[in-house]
């Protein structure tokens, strides 16, 4: 009888044999049963990754994603039974993927996709209401804060945002030739993506590690002198972004 590791790496690599202990009802071995279902487990898991980066199946095309998405699915099986979960190793995977390599701004727009799931997928929460930020100056310097579930920051090199719009969206215009740290935020129902202004990105990720607004506001500025305090606390208020301030007592 064929264990459960061999079975799957059966199940997934068309060259392999039919497990031993697999047998049809009149006592053969069931090779036509298993090739249907392992057709079907494969075409599943291309489906879903279909679903996961529509982006990246426009950016290298149709028959290209097809070849892509059938070593993926070979080399990373699913982890969870979920498949809305399927595909997160996406980004390292094209990475190292040959065929693409030449296309360095792949990795990041999956990391981007990513994001944009897992922020529809993630728990809700009660924002933050404006009003609960307007406290004295050296107490909000000196507070923490709390992030949705839905919060996710991507950062890149590459106009990653831009990339995205232009195969989404009617109309977009072409992606600047610049890096972007884009904020992933979930207003209502479905999430949002904006680019974050200079400084944003290290100001955020700052605050994401649990460092306080002072902390946070002197890494940003140190990266971009033009930080604006105001227009990032602008961007996570409209989208619902914080859920607690926790003051530094």
């Amino acid at each position: 009888m064929a264990g459960q590791a061999d079975f799957v790496d059966a199940l997934l690599n068309p060259a392999r044999a039919v497990p031993s202990g697999l047998i049809n009802p009149d006592g053969g071995r069931a090779v036509k049963r298993f090739d249907v279902y392992r057709n079907n487990v494969a075409v599943s898991l291309a489906e879903a990754l279909e679903t996961a980066f529509p982006v990246i199946r426009k950016l290298v095309g149709d028959s290209n994603f097809s070849i892509l998405s059938g070593v993926y699915l070979r080399k990373y099986p699913p982890e969870s039974p979920l498949m809305m979960y399927y595909g997160t190793r996406m980004p390292e995977f094209l990475a190292a993927f040959e065929p693409v390599r030449e296309l360095g701004y792949l990795p990041d727009v999956a990391r981007l996709e990513l994001a944009l799931r897992e922020s529809y997928h993630a728990a809700d929460s009660v924002p933050l209401a404006p009003t609960e930020l307007q406290v004295p100056i050296d107490r909000l310097m000196a507070s923490r804060v709390t992030f949705a579930p839905s919060v996710r920051l991507v950062r890149s090199t590459w106009p990653i945002l831009g990339i995205w719009r232009f195969n989404v969206e009617t109309d977009a215009p072409k992606p600047q030739a610049c890096g972007e740290n884009v904020l992933v935020t979930r207003p209502e129902f479905d999430p949002k993506p904006s680019t974050l202004a200079p400084g944003g990105g290290t100001f955020t990720a700052a605050l994401m590690s649990g460092k306080c607004f002072a902390d946070a506001v002197d890494a940003a500025v140190a990266m971009a002198p033009e930080f604006d305090l105001a227009k990032v606390l602008g961007a996570f208020l409209e989208g619902a972004a914080l859920t607690g301030l926790d003051e530094d007592t």
